[in-house]
């Protein structure tokens, strides 16, 4: 059974036309189930905030600029045996982002920062929060081009008040000219307002050389480091091995290259 026609430009009105893609089938199943009239409307009111979150999520995941779609799921720990799983779990809670605090992960090239810092992004947005992914040197320089379009205050208001920032490869560019107080900026607003995530390849106790000027260096850190977690990754490059299914594809392919050399030399 089609809807009535002057049901849907009623719906259109209230907003509500996302009902018309299960209505039929809605209508279907009440009438099968000899449903009541509350019923019905219960079930296509529930498809209809499905949908509306769902849309939601698809937003603020668009919005929050991942690189990929990285959850924790996913993650390969065996390449990190001395991972701190626990912590990991707890802060996919967001209770972080309730806290007000960082989270600082640092560790070697490839060993996964950026994949950890995109998951928990993730999982902040299924938890309902506001999420930003930006690398650092992306972020000052879309802060630096908003210098000169006078737009400085508006761009910094909204690294300020996302409710999570995650800002990857720290440390890896030294900060030039007045970067330093662009990145003391942004820290200094969002300190015990809002959480911040970032990822290095620096210690923590190295973070301060990245400024120019050490004053401004000390006075940020201090910030980051004020109740934050620290999430270390001491484990080898997963770039530099494959694992898990690609390992069994990288051994079966070492494999051909070595008979297809076997073959080669042998005498005829």
């Amino acid at each position: 059974m089609n809807p009535s026609p002057d049901l849907i430009p009623m719906l259109k009105q209230l907003r509500l036309s996302g009902i018309l893609d299960s209505i039929e089938q809605r209508n279907r199943q009440a009438i099968e189930g000899k449903f009541s009239y509350m019923d019905f409307l219960a079930m296509i009111l529930q498809d209809e905030v499905a949908r509306r979150s769902q849309k939601r999520f698809s937003l603020a995941l668009r919005r929050a600029s991942f690189r990929s779609q990285k959850t924790l799921e996913d993650f390969d720990f065996t390449c990190m045996p001395n991972m701190n799983r626990a912590m990991l779990t707890d802060l996919a809670s967001c209770r972080f982002i309730e806290e007000k605090v960082c989270v600082l992960i640092v560790g070697p090239c490839g060993t996964g920062k950026s994949h950890i810092a995109q998951a928990l992004g993730h999982a902040a947005i299924r938890a309902g929060y506001d999420a930003l992914f930006s690398t650092a040197d992306r972020m000052l320089s879309q802060l630096h081009a908003a210098r000169a379009t006078n737009s400085y205050e508006r761009q910094l208001a909204k690294l300020a008040n996302i409710d999570l920032l995650i800002i990857d490869d720290f440390g890896l560019k030294p900060l030039k000219g007045i970067q330093d107080e662009d990145f003391h900026d942004v820290i200094s607003e969002r300190y015990e307002r809002r959480s911040t995530i970032i990822t290095s390849n620096l210690d923590i106790p190295e973070w301060p050389e990245a400024f120019p000027n050490r004053i401004l260096g000390a006075a940020s850190v201090d910030r980051l480091r004020h109740g934050a977690y620290k999430v270390v990754l001491d484990g080898e490059s997963y770039r530099a091995t494959p694992s898990g299914p690609q390992q069994q594809k990288y051994n079966d392919l070492k494999t051909e290259k070595t008979n297809a050399k076997k073959e080669v030399n042998l005498p005829f």
